[in-house]
């Protein structure tokens, strides 16, 4: 991820939190999301428990669909 993408999220972050949460709770999930930082042009976000290859797809399908950022940049997992 370059490193505007990430001072976006990372500016963002606590909104970004509320919906990815909101995000893991419509579909049942007992993921949530508890924080998200930047390290060396990366974002890391943590999580209450080992997140399923699902939940983890959510993520990155948010993250990607952000209007703000630059897609392209997003690793794929």
């Amino acid at each position: 991820m370059s490193t505007n993408n990430s001072e976006v999220i990372i500016s963002q972050a606590n909104a970004y939190i509320s919906n990815i949460n909101r995000l893991f709770e419509s579909i049942e999930s007992k993921v949530s999301t508890d924080f998200i930082y930047s390290d060396n042009k990366v974002i890391i976000i943590t999580t209450n428990k080992v997140a399923a290859f699902s939940n983890l797809n959510i993520v990155k399908r948010y993250i990607k669909e952000l209007d703000n950022i630059n897609s392209n940049n997003v690793m794929n997992l």
